[in-house]
């Protein structure tokens, strides 16, 4: 095997670490480490975390690309032209079980009646029997359901085991600080622990529930159907979750540096250089963003079309675009995030200790690198959680009219933009949309319910204002 490093990959394996080193940084900072504390106390927040933990190991997973050998006769080492990544060959079953064309979740024949050709060599329209989904039944009309409930009982026993051993791993760890395991278990059973684990095991059991009848299953049937190719829809929805977070992540990082930049040189110099910057972000934002990110993304599928030979494969070509649509996006959405780092900085500059600096003679550029710059961070935080749900749907909006993602590469507004036929059929062709819709809203419902609690964690006002739920019982030592 081959590795392949897409430029997507650096980008989200960098995040990766970035991430890691902001976490050790947290552990030795006092403030940072109350205020992440206040998110990890937070039921709701730390239930959604649990949830866009899960959604970004399934991207992680779908960001280590290789190419794998061919057989050769001649003994030099082929690889083939295609790119997979360790997602697709976890998935290798399902993405062989191709099917002609559409079929329903959990169906056994096609979705529409073709000319078949019975035993006694009569030509009659019927629904074709599938090549993978259902084929192990003898009977299906007769033996489909007794096989689906019973594949998914057995799913369901695995969750139900996988969540009790969780429960346990959690007594065990509670055991010494709680008195023991019973102690331990019930104080998780009525929620008197520091952190909500019931809460959080609550939300793994769901997950666990849905997953295990799901992954009982795909091996024998496609759970959420096929589309107009034949290929599943379960599949496509999984790998569209990388897409969404590539878009949501790198469009929001692309915004820091203009954002950060503009807003602290013009809150803290203020006067000429003020208004230009103000002159330009006000301009950027007067122009449709549609039309500006259409002509770009534009500008670069030409460049990608008459230089072909700068790819070796077509999924280079697919993630560098995707890489050009996240700069794009990020380099037309800064102007928001720099009025609020530009009206941050007008108060800090004005405060005793920045005075002080600047009277004693420390340079402009030490004072926003050590006083103004810490002082914004925590807008910048919050702006950047509550930004990644709105780019996930923004991207899929320019998928839909065309300006988004390559269509060879999966994503949700793909997914959503081919439904827009499927609907209109009769009968309609529904699993498609559902799937994209369904997965969609619970990243994005995920993404919102984190960024609340970030927002309330790091944002004295916020907090302020949030009415209060009742205090959480806890134990004495906990």
């Amino acid at each position: 095997m081959k590795p392949v490093l897409l430029w997507t990959d650096l980008a989200l394996w960098l995040m990766a670490a970035a991430g890691l080193a902001y976490a050790w940084r947290v552990r030795r900072q006092v403030h940072l480490r109350a205020n992440w504390a206040r998110v990890a106390r937070d039921p709701v927040a730390a239930c959604a975390g649990v949830v866009m933990a899960l959604f970004l190991g399934v991207t992680l997973l779908d960001s280590l690309h290789l190419r794998q050998a061919l057989p050769s006769s001649s003994g030099e080492t082929i690889y083939d032209t295609r790119t997979v990544s360790v997602l697709d060959l976890l998935l290798a079953r399902q993405l062989a079980m191709r099917e002609v064309s559409y079929s329903l979740p959990l169906g056994t024949h096609g979705f529409s009646k073709e000319s078949l050709v019975d035993a006694q060599g009569q030509v009659q329209r019927d629904f074709p029997r599938l090549q993978f989904g259902g084929a192990h039944l003898a009977d299906p009309a007769r033996d489909w359901a007794t096989d689906v409930l019973l594949r998914a009982g057995v799913g369901v026993a695995g969750g139900v085991l996988a969540a009790l051993l969780l429960v346990a791993l959690a007594a065990v760890l509670l055991a010494r600080s709680h008195g023991g395991w019973g102690a331990a278990l019930a104080d998780l059973a009525t929620d008197r622990t520091v952190y909500p684990l019931r809460a959080v095991l609550l939300t793994l059991t769901v997950v666990m529930l849905l997953a295990g009848p799901v992954i009982a299953l795909m091996p024998h049937y496609h759970v959420f159907g096929t589309d107009r190719t034949g290929n599943d829809v379960l599949v496509q929805a999984l790998k569209s979750i990388r897409t969404a977070f590539v878009i949501g992540a790198l469009a929001t990082l692309a915004t820091l540096p203009l954002a950060l930049l503009l807003g602290v040189l013009a809150g803290y110099y203020k006067g000429w250089v003020d208004e230009v910057i103000q002159y330009i972000y006000t301009t950027l934002s007067s122009v449709p963003n549609v039309l500006l990110i259409a002509a770009c993304v534009l500008m670069v599928q030409v460049f990608l079309d008459k230089n072909p030979e700068l790819f070796e494969t077509a999924a280079e070509r697919s993630d560098l675009k995707m890489l050009m649509l996240c700069l794009i996006l990020g380099l037309t959405g800064w102007a928001g995030l720099c009025r609020l780092v530009r009206a941050e900085t007008l108060k800090v500059r004005e405060l005793d200790y920045v005075q002080a600096a600047a009277a004693f003679g420390v340079s402009d550029l030490r004072i926003m690198a050590r006083h103004i710059v810490p002082n914004v961070m925590h807008l910048v935080l919050i702006t950047v959680v509550l930004s990644f749900s709105e780019l996930i749907l923004y991207e899929a909006v320019l998928t839909y009219i065309g300006v988004g993602v390559d269509p060879l590469m999966n994503s949700f507004g793909g997914m959503i933009n081919l439904a827009r036929v499927e609907m209109s059929r009769e009968p309609v062709v529904w699993w498609s949309f559902a799937a994209a819709f369904g997965f969609m809203v619970s990243l994005v419902l995920a993404a919102n319910l984190f960024a609340d609690g970030v927002r309330d964690a790091f944002d004295p006002k916020s907090r302020a204002s949030r009415p209060r739920p009742l205090l959480r019982r806890r134990s004495s030592d906990a």
